[in-house]
């Protein structure tokens, strides 16, 4: 008869990224309940160390750091600061990232009218900043590969650890006005595979989940209206989902655990997961 799994990471020490985020500290309280001391890194302290007091509180082991994954100086403090506190990280998750302005089109798309009419406030794909799709290029891709040189020498030096990057449907099928952040989300995809091929014989697992569509701080004013209801863009997405809603973070804790165990994933490495009530299978006919 085949076993159940428990998921019991106790003893297993997890670092979060972004962890001040609702979905990454969705995942951060995930890991605490299963037994994983948790280290909540991101920009802002203060949100770090309002989700490490809630797994505290519900008596779970975290601590918030803080940390830029864009400074290797930052990161290898907050590296020694989990350490001295906690003991060598087990299970990165690279949840930091996010879009721009500067990186995003007004439009769908391009017009013949828009070569020649001048729209205030129109943003073309010749509008385009490249310092606003720099920002997303290294927020999103550098602030995965970073980290992880940051995080995993210990792992490596041990012959164990496991890493789950945070790729998007964007990876797969590249969304309208978001040119940026779809190509930076296809690097982490690509560099999930890359990265799981490059550390397979130091016993490292990379994997990554690629999240559908959630409402987010980020995101929830570009889906919703003030009275909730759905704007253009978010009816167009959950039309375009066979499950018929967004999802909720919780919906990312299922497959988060899987990956992250031994016992059940052991033989899983170099997969992006898509958790996206059927968007990437659905053709739209």
């Amino acid at each position: 008869m085949a076993k159940g799994y428990s998921f019991d990471l106790s003893g297993k020490v997890a670092m979060v990224t972004g962890g001040g985020g609702l979905l990454c500290s969705s995942m951060a309280k995930a890991l605490a309940a299963a037994g994983a001391s948790v280290a909540i890194a991101d920009l802002r302290k203060e949100a770090a160390d309002a989700v490490a007091a809630e797994i505290t509180a519900a008596g779970g082991k975290a601590i918030g750091v803080a940390c830029n994954v864009l400074e290797i100086e930052s990161l290898n403090a907050a590296n020694a600061e989990v350490e001295a506190a906690l003991g060598p990280i087990d299970i990165l998750i690279n949840g930091a990232g996010g879009n721009h302005p500067k990186g995003t089109t007004s439009k769908e798309y391009l017009f013949p009218e828009d070569l020649t009419q001048a729209t205030e406030g129109l943003t073309t794909f010749y509008d385009l900043d490249p310092d606003g799709v720099q920002f997303v290029f290294n927020l999103n891709f550098l602030g995965t590969l970073l980290p992880t040189q940051a995080f995993t020498k210990h792992m490596a030096k041990r012959g164990c650890g496991t890493v789950i990057n945070i790729s998007s449907m964007n990876a797969f099928t590249p969304l309208t006005k978001i040119p940026a952040y779809s190509g930076a989300k296809a690097a982490v995809s690509n560099f999930t595979q890359w990265l799981a091929v490059h550390m397979s014989k130091v016993g490292i697992r990379v994997n990554a989940i690629a999240p559908g569509f959630f409402l987010t701080d980020q995101n929830r004013a570009l889906l919703t209206q003030e009275d909730g209801s759905l704007t253009p863009r978010g009816a167009t997405i959950v039309g375009q989902t066979p499950m018929g809603k967004f999802g909720t973070p919780e919906d990312l804790s299922g497959v988060l655990l899987w990956l992250v165990s031994d016992e059940a994933a052991g033989f899983v490495t170099g997969t992006v997961i898509p958790v996206d009530g059927g968007f990437s299978a659905f053709s739209g006919v």
